[in-house]
């Protein structure tokens, strides 16, 4: 019989972010997917839309997602059918590479550009899903407790992907190593998907009656939209947090110009950004119910990030930069999702979840515009002060979000 905070479902759930996290640490946008990608192109440009594309995709789909799961009871027959499309995406990148490679680069380039869209594309139905199960399977105090140890989990995961990575890059020739990556990361996220799919989900007693048609329900979520001023405020603000994104993709290309980058290092950069995760989760996040304070802090964190960034001349020093932004992708990660969860009516619960997602997630973009203002102006110092501006602002706007009680 199913119960609230029920300690097998939070196994389940922290199952499910370790072996996710073992197989798409492999393609962190802040690490090795800039250097896969500039190993096939030498754009700018194109790194910073290939970042884009990891989650980008998600924002086509949303809405559509939401419009259908607002009437559902359940949505694990859903999810399921999310995970294989999701698996398979991720599998044929690998096996592009493999086979293509540097034989047809920009044939590669595409294949693997469409394997992140269509990764990410499934997840926007996947984030929908997600979240409402979230919401049924535990209460707002537990589901922190239960996210920070989904981060601890997925931190741990990426230190041991990281070192991973780090043999393999230092070990086999590029391109064949991005696509060993990719095949055997594949693998342990099957584990992930297939005990997550085990949970016991309750029915939703209260549902919406979905629309006769799509085009009235984008109707109904826009008139949401404007009545409900908290969603505006928090969507603004979480749009915001994803400035970091501006300049994120393009720190690595910037160590890479200042010293020689080993395939070791790469690693150390991963283990080093799970290790901050793993500090915020445990001794910082899982200890802050104030989810709004949670996002503030996140601010801070990704701030003084970037503001190291701008005199980083050192291993180390880089070093110091990944830890920092270990600590605060985690806070805007648990609070973003926390966020919504609880402004949101039960019954709206997909539609909020949509909105907040559907709208901030356009951030996911600031990358390629980093692409473009280095292409022009070739200074990793003007997108670094910009990325320090707009969470600036962010910051100030998450400080009047008020805590939901």
């Amino acid at each position: 019989m199913f119960k609230i905070d029920d300690p097998k479902n939070n196994i389940k759930n922290v199952i499910h972010a370790f072996f996710l996290a073992l197989a798409i640490t492999i393609a962190e946008p802040s690490t090795i997917l800039p250097l896969m990608v500039h190993h096939f192109s030498n754009s700018v440009i194109m790194v910073g839309i290939f970042a884009s594309l990891l989650r980008g995709g998600a924002i086509t789909v949303q809405l559509y997602a939401a419009f259908h799961a607002q009437a559902y009871k359940r949505v694990l027959p859903y999810l399921r059918k999310v995970f294989f499309f999701r698996w398979i995406s991720w599998f044929s990148i690998g096996l592009s590479i493999f086979f293509i490679g540097d034989n047809n680069k920009p044939l590669t380039l595409f294949l693997i550009g469409s394997g992140l869209f269509f990764f990410s594309f499934s997840a926007g139905f996947g984030a929908i899903y997600f979240k409402e199960l979230q919401a049924k399977l535990f209460s707002k105090k537990y589901r922190g407790k239960t996210m920070a140890n989904r981060q601890v989990a997925g931190s741990i995961a990426s230190i041991i992907s990281g070192g991973v990575a780090g043999y393999v890059l230092n070990h086999y020739e590029a391109p064949l190593n991005y696509a060993y990556l990719f095949m055997v990361s594949s693998l342990f996220m099957v584990i992930g998907f297939v005990t997550f799919v085990t949970i016991e989900e309750p029915i939703k007693e209260n549902v919406s009656v979905k629309e006769k048609h799509f085009k009235t329900f984008i109707k109904n979520a826009t008139v949401t939209l404007k009545e409900d001023k908290r969603l505006q405020q928090q969507i603004l603000a979480i749009f915001l947090s994803f400035s970091y994104f501006l300049s994120m993709p393009f720190v690595i290309l910037n160590a890479n110009s200042t010293f020689t980058l080993t395939g070791w290092m790469l690693g150390g950069f991963i283990t080093v950004q799970m290790v901050g995760s793993i500090l915020g989760s445990t001794f910082l996040w899982r200890k802050i119910h104030d989810y709004e304070k949670m996002l503030s802090l996140s601010f801070l964190f990704m701030i003084a990030a970037f503001v190291i960034a701008l005199f980083a001349n050192s291993v180390y020093v880089y070093a110091v930069i990944f830890l920092l932004f270990g600590i605060a992708l985690d806070g805007f990660n648990i609070a973003g999702m926390n966020l919504v969860i609880e402004i949101a009516p039960e019954e709206k619960r997909p539609v909020y979840t949509a909105l907040q997602t559907n709208i901030s997630s356009f951030g996911l973009f600031f990358p390629v515009l980093g692409g473009v203002i280095l292409k022009f102006v070739s200074s990793y110092t003007v997108i670094y002060l910009l990325s320090i501006l707009l969470l600036s602002i962010g910051f100030l706007i998450s400080r009047q979000l008020k805590e939901i009680k």
